[in-house]
C-alpha cells in the first residue's frame, strides 16, 4: 500500500508561484514574465521538469490521501459493525423488575439483543409506559437505526374516551361528559329500548345507569356508552377477542395484524340471568376464564392443537355460522379507525427527526353480538404480554413478539437501519428491480416524458429519495411478514376494482396503494 507522501509546503508554494501552464498555446509564465524565446530552451526544460515533478507529486499525494481516507472509512465501518453487532435494548416502565416483560426480554435475547439499562446508543427502546412525555428530549434526535415500540401521538387511538366518542363505525355510540350532555339526552329519547353504562378512561368501574340518572350526570372524568345487550355467548359465557395490531409506518400508512392467532378471554360467570351488579358476568377482568376451560372449545384447543382463533371458528361452523364475517369486520374496523387517526399522529410525529424510528404494537379488543356483528371496545397501547397468571399463553405471546419484531426489522441480522450496512448488503435484500412495478407503463413514451401520470410516479426516474426508501421498507416487511397479515393498504384480490375509494387517502397512501397493486399484478402473493 502506498504511503502518504509528505511534500514540503514551501516547495509547493514556490513551484506554484513560479510556474503556470496555459495549454494549448503552451505559454509559460515564469516569475511573472513571458519567456517564449527559443534561446531559453534550458530554462524551459528546467521549468518543464519542475512542472512534471510537481504534477507527479500532486497525483501521488492525492492518491495516497484518498487511500488513507479509504482506510479510515473502512476502519470506521468495522468499528460501527462491531458496535452494531452488540445489539442492545433499553426497557422503560414502572417496576420492570417484577417480570411482566419477561417474554419480551426472552424473545429479544433469542434475537441476540442484550439488555443495557445504561446504554445511550441502544438499538431498541421497548417502552411499556408512554415514553414521549418523560423522555421527550432524548427521543427528539434519534439515530436512523434506533427503534421505539410506540409512535408519538398513539394516544389518539389508545385513549379510551377519545376512541369511544370518535363516532366511527363499529364503535357503540358514546358521549363525553359534560360537553356531550345534550347529545346524550337526545339520543336516549330517540332510542328508548337501549341500555347505557357509565365508564371511566381506564375501562374500570363500569356502572349501569337508568334513564333519569343519565340525564342528570355531570362528571368530567367519565363517558357514557351504549351497552351491547345481546352478546355472542359460548357455553353461556360472554367473551372478547383481542387482535394484535402493528403500525409500521405513518404517511404512508402500513398496518399489519398478527394473523397466527387471536386471544379469547371469557367472563368467569355465565351471562344469564343478567345481573348488573356482578361485573364478572359482562366485563373481562384479569381473572378471566381461559379458552382451554371452555367446554365447547377445549376439544379443539387441547386435543386437536388448534389456536384460539381456529377453535372459535370450528365451534361457529358447528353451529352453521360463518366465522369469516367476524374477521372481515375486524379488519375493516382496524383500517377505518387507524386511518381516521393517522393525521393526528402525523402531526405529532413530524416534531421528531425521522418518522421511521417508530412502530406501534397494540391490542384491539372486540365484542361480537349473537348476529356476528362486531363492536370495537378499546385499543391497548401496551397489552399484557405476561404469562405469569396463565402459563399456556406464553407461546402465544412469544410468537406474537417473534413475528412482529421480525416484521419491523428488529429480528433481522441485517436491516436498513444498521449503521454499518453496506450498499451491497442492502441491495442483496432489496434492489431497484424488487420495487419496480408497471413495467409496460414505465417503458412507455408517456412515462419517459413526464411523471404526471399516477402510475408513472412509481417509475424509477420519478421516485423521490423518500418514496424509494418507504417502498424498500414495504418490500422488506412483505418478505419478513411471517404470520403477520397486511390489512392496509387493503387486499388487492380484485385488482380491476375502481380507485374511487382512493379519494379519501392522502397522496402518499394513494401512491403506496398503487404500488401494492402493481406488485400484485406481478406476483399474486402481494395481493
Amino acid at each position: 500500500m502506498l504511503e502518504k507522501v509528505q511534500v514540503p509546503l514551501y516547495f509547493l508554494y514556490t513551484i506554484r508561484g513560479s510556474v503556470e501552464f496555459n495549454y494549448p498555446e503552451r505559454k509559460i509564465k515564469h516569475k511573472g514574465k513571458d519567456n517564449i524565446n527559443s534561446n531559453s530552451s534550458l530554462s524551459l526544460n528546467i521549468v518543464n521538469a519542475s512542472s512534471i515533478l510537481i504534477v507527479l507529486l500532486s497525483i501521488l499525494y492525492v492518491y495516497s490521501s484518498q487511500n488513507n481516507c479509504d482506510e479510515k472509512q473502512q476502519t470506521k465501518e468495522v468499528l460501527n459493525l462491531e458496535k452494531t453487532a452488540q445489539k442492545t435494548y433499553w426497557a422503560f416502565g414502572k417496576s420492570i423488575e417484577n417480570g411482566y416483560l419477561h417474554n419480551v426480554f426472552t424473545v429479544l435475547e433469542r434475537f441476540g439483543y442484550q439488555n443495557d439499562p445504561n446504554a445511550t446508543d441502544w438499538t431498541l427502546l421497548w417502552a411499556h409506559d408512554y415514553p414521549f412525555r418523560v423522555l421527550h428530549q432524548k427521543l427528539r434526535n434519534l439515530k436512523p437505526y434506533q427503534k421505539v415500540n410506540h409512535f408519538p401521538g398513539c394516544g389518539y387511538i389508545t385513549n379510551k374516551v377519545d376512541l369511544a366518542t370518535s363516532g366511527l363505525k363499529y364503535i357503540p355510540p358514546a358521549f363525553k361528559l359534560p360537553q356531550d350532555q345534550d347529545k346524550l339526552v337526545k339520543y336516549i329519547d330517540q332510542h328508548p329500548g337501549s341500555t347505557f353504562v357509565e365508564k371511566n378512561n381506564d375501562h374500570r368501574n363500569i356502572v349501569f345507569r337508568n334513564r333519569e340518572e343519565l340525564k342528570n350526570l355531570n362528571s368530567s372524568s367519565t363517558f357514557v356508552q351504549e351497552f351491547v345487550a345481546n352478546p355472542l355467548l359460548v357455553n353461556g359465557h360472554k367473551f372478547d377477542i383481542g387482535i394484535y395490531t402493528v403500525i409500521t409506518s405513518i404517511d404512508p400508512l402500513r398496518i399489519y395484524i398478527y394473523n397466527g392467532d387471536a386471544i379469547l378471554r371469557f367472563c368467569p360467570v355465565k351471562y344469564y340471568p343478567f345481573d348488573a351488579s356482578n361485573l364478572d358476568k359482562y366485563v373481562v377482568g384479569d381473572d378471566y376464564l381461559p379458552v382451554w376451560k371452555v367446554p365447547s372449545l377445549e376439544y379443539y384447543y387441547n386435543e386437536l392443537g388448534f389456536g384460539m382463533k381456529e377453535s372459535l371458528n370450528a365451534y361457529l361452523r358447528s353451529k352453521k355460522k360463518d366465522p369469516s364475517k367476524i374477521w372481515n369486520q375486524i379488519e375493516d374496523s382496524l383500517r377505518l379507525t387507524i386511518l381516521a387517526k393517522e393525521q393526528n399522529i402525523l402531526n405529532v410525529v413530524n416534531k421528531f427527526k425521522f418518522k421511521r424510528n417508530f412502530f406501534e404494537m397494540m391490542r384491539f379488543d372486540f365484542l361480537v353480538d349473537e348476529d356476528l356483528n362486531v363492536f370495537l371496545l378499546e385499543a391497548n397501547m401496551s397489552p399484557n404480554l405476561s404469562s405469569a397468571h396463565f402459563p399456556p399463553n406464553q407461546l402465544l405471546y412469544q410468537q406474537v413478539l417473534y413475528n412482529i419484531l421480525s416484521l419491523v426489522g428488529i429480528g433481522q441480522r441485517i436491516h436498513k437501519g444498521m449503521t454499518a450496512i453496506q450498499k451491497s448488503e442492502e441491495e442483496m435484500i432489496v434492489s431497484d428491480k424488487n420495487i419496480a412495478v408497471f413495467p409496460e407503463q414505465c417503458s412507455s413514451m408517456l412515462c419517459k416524458e413526464s411523471c404526471v401520470s399516477p402510475l408513472c410516479q412509481l417509475c424509477k426516474p420519478c421516485l423521490s429519495f423518500d418514496t424509494k426508501e418507504y417502498l424498500q421498507e414495504a418490500f422488506r416487511e412483505h418478505m419478513n411478514r411471517g404470520d403477520c397479515k397486511r390489512i392496509f393498504p387493503p387486499s388487492m384480490h380484485d385488482i380491476d376494482n375502481s380507485e374511487d375509494d382512493l379519494e379519501n387517502y392522502s397522496p402518499e397512501n394513494q401512491l403506496l396503494y398503487r404500488w401494492f397493486k402493481g406488485k400484485c399484478l406481478l406476483d399474486k402473493s402481494w395481493c
